[in-house]
């Protein structure tokens, strides 16, 4: 895409045009959030699935992550973030009101889990596509271990609509207006998020403490501090989930996945999909008779790729992601940056939404040259420092080879950001957006507001440790739940949902007319020689 508006100013003056402003009443967003589900006492539970819950291979909106235990509530594409927290509110209480006397982990980290092997695989049921989601899952944990898998984290799902597209790129470019240019404009849009992604953990951070038995055998450099009976933290840490102790794959970071245009994008990563790891190769070979990966390449599929960003498309049944991308292009982005919130019963506040859309709009309407690999190591230097250390006052971060404090570039970007508010207030006829900047605004001030300080402050103050403080969450949340109503949908619908996704789920077992090996062939190709029974 070739932009013939080059500054913040002018391209903000685009926005600003009515035709091009009216169209950002049509933002919408869904919200995944996973959470595990633990025993009275705060430990992981060992229940499967409940039926009432529906197939977690079928239900729209309720389903699970990597583990039997880890439920992920989905919540459709909508403009109103009332309607989406109203959404999300009922899935909770429905979930609840069926789990016996069970609860929902209010923490990204994980409860106390004694070993990894107290982590049940999902399960998906008979079907090959089931079989094969549980597979998946069996490579993870050979790779990387359950312990991480077990973490919990909420996305954000973003798209611009059609009409903002069809205005922006023919004020901003000489491109025309097709899938091609609309992804070029999300991956413009990506870009920025990885450079100013350093912010979300610093003001939505909220795991600067774990459980010990997260790190029992493990070796980590980090100057973990204890707490409490079985409780480490970093003083200034703002987002654990997201350090080398979480969503890390060292495997990973000799990929160089491209995120300046699509076709780049959707090439590296099919190559590493197809590279081939000495590492992985242990796990090529049947054990007890059973596949313990998909197979030995550095990605099994594209989804084992670790970014606190995402461009997507949704798919079409046994389609790969790099697949729907390339034939229809980006449709929408996934912010995968934010811990759950433990402040809130259902792990998002609306609050999040007005920022988040402020900040997302900003992203893509702020220049944005192409990243090279150097470039990209310092945004993800960036994002290291403020998920260890984003609350020392001390900190310093890389601005485009500058060094600047988090508050000085923290104002700068709020400056600008501070005028997209004001665009999206005069679209909306409200002031919601302006009020959300101004919210987060007072965490760069006083970092004692942010939600990783409150959580250290509510476990040092009080010497409660990080599981007693996360059952008492817990607990409480539960309680305004079950007290509460439903809002949009029944507890009768949404028990409607789950009977038909068990349906959905007997009709896809019922179709399989090949073994579980001739299909994982056909999905990889006849190249899938690790999956080969010798």
């Amino acid at each position: 895409m070739q932009i013939h508006s080059t500054t913040f100013a002018e391209r903000l003056a685009v926005l600003q045009q009515d035709l091009v402003k009216s169209s950002l009443t049509e933002i919408k967003h869904g919200i995944e959030r996973e959470t595990l589900r633990v025993k009275p006492n705060g430990s992981l539970a060992q229940t499967p699935h409940s039926e009432l819950f529906g197939s977690a291979l079928t239900h729209d909106f309720i389903t699970t992550d990597f583990s039997e235990s880890l439920l992920e509530f989905i919540t459709p594409p909508e403009t109103s973030a009332d309607v989406s927290l109203s959404q999300l509110q009922d899935l909770h209480k429905y979930v609840l009101t069926h789990m016996g006397d069970e609860k929902l982990w209010p923490m990204s980290m994980p409860c106390f889990i004694s070993n990894q092997d107290d982590i049940p695989l999902a399960q998906f049921g008979t079907s090959n596509i089931g079989k094969m989601k549980t597979l998946y899952r069996q490579g993870l944990k050979n790779r990387y271990g359950s312990m991480m898998q077990a973490i919990s984290g909420v996305h954000f799902n973003f798209s611009l609509p059609d009409g903002f597209w069809q205005q922006w790129i023919n004020k901003t470019s000489t491109d025309e207006v097709n899938k091609d240019s609309i992804s070029a404009g999300y991956f413009a849009l990506i870009r920025n998020y990885r450079r100013f992604c350093w912010l979300i953990p610093y003001l939505y951070g909220a795991s600067p403490a774990l459980c010990s038995s997260f790190i029992k055998g493990k070796t980590t450099s980090l100057p973990f501090k204890k707490h409490g009976k079985g409780t480490c933290y970093l003083p200034y840490a703002t987002s654990l989930r997201m350090s080398d102790l979480g969503y890390t794959n060292s495997a990973q970071s000799g990929l160089d996945i491209c995120y300046n245009e699509v076709n780049s994008y959707i090439e590296s990563l099919r190559k590493a999909i197809n590279k081939p790891s000495v590492t992985y190769q242990k796990f090529a070979e049947l054990k007890d008779g059973q596949h313990q990966q998909l197979n030995a390449n550095v990605l099994q599929i594209e989804n084992e790729l670790y970014s606190p960003i995402r461009p997507k498309q949704p798919t079409k049944r046994l389609e790969k992601p790099t697949d729907a991308l390339d034939a229809r292009g980006v449709n929408y982005i996934e912010v995968r940056a934010l811990d759950v919130n433990p402040f809130s019963g259902i792990g998002i506040e609306r609050n999040q939404f007005y920022f988040l859309d402020v900040f997302l709009v900003y992203c893509a309407i702020s220049p944005s040259e192409f990243m090279q690999s150097e470039q990209y190591a310092e945004t993800e230097k960036n994002l290291k420092a403020v998920v260890n250390a984003g609350r020392n006052p001390d900190l310093q971060l890389n601005n485009e080879g500058q060094l600047t404090t988090l508050p000085q570039w923290a104002d700068s970007l709020f400056s600008e950001m501070n005028e997209v508010a004001k665009v999206l207030d005069s679209a909306n006829h409200c002031g919601d957006y302006t009020q959300a900047l101004a919210v987060e605004w007072q965490k760069i001030i006083n970092p004692e507001l942010t939600p990783s300080a409150r959580i250290l402050k509510a476990l040092l103050s009080t010497g409660q440790d990080n599981g007693e403080l996360g059952l008492s969450l817990a607990t409480s949340y539960k309680n305004q739940m079950l007290g509460g109503d439903y809002q949009l949908m029944s507890g009768a619908e949404l028990l409607s949902h789950a009977k038909l996704s068990l349906h959905k789920q007997k009709e896809i077992e019922a179709e399989d007319d090949i073994s579980f090996d001739d299909f994982l062939m056909d999905y990889f190709g006849n190249v899938h020689e690790t999956l080969e029974v010798n």
